[in-house]
């Protein structure tokens, strides 16, 4: 695997990150969103990622296989005088966790971190290298 794979594998992951951390913005920002029309909660997504191989190199990246809904069921809360209540009083709430969503961002944010030093690294080893001869 040249050096130059190494660029091509961590901006692939980037690329996957930065897709997994607006998906958890998109999480947080509908933790209380229920469409008008439906009367449906929003309902959690999740990134998807598959192995891609890269050009037929010997290295491998990451892509974004889809979003896809999280099935859980929503939350069920009792607010007898909220509009979106059932006959019972129960207001079906979006099946978000923040705590989970929260450890998500993070772990996302530090993957993408890694990333970005893999490929700072990667830059000085070849300036390194480009100056071995003088």
């Amino acid at each position: 695997m040249s050096l130059f794979s190494v660029f091509n594998i961590a901006n692939s992951a980037l690329s996957a990150e930065s897709v997994r951390l607006n998906v958890v913005a998109s999480n947080l920002a509908n933790d209380d969103s229920i469409n008008p029309i439906t009367r449906q909660p929003y309902r959690a997504k999740e990134v998807e990622f598959r192995v891609d191989p890269l050009n037929g190199s010997a290295g491998e990246g990451v892509r974004v296989a889809g979003i896809i809904e999280d099935q859980s069921p929503p939350k069920m809360v009792y607010e007898p005088n909220n509009p979106y209540a059932n006959a019972k009083g129960f207001v079906a709430k979006p099946n978000i966790n923040p705590i989970n969503e929260m450890i998500d961002m993070i772990s996302a944010s530090r993957a993408y971190s890694t990333n970005v030093d893999i490929m700072n690294t990667a830059k000085q080893l070849l300036v390194k290298t480009l100056t071995l001869g003088q």
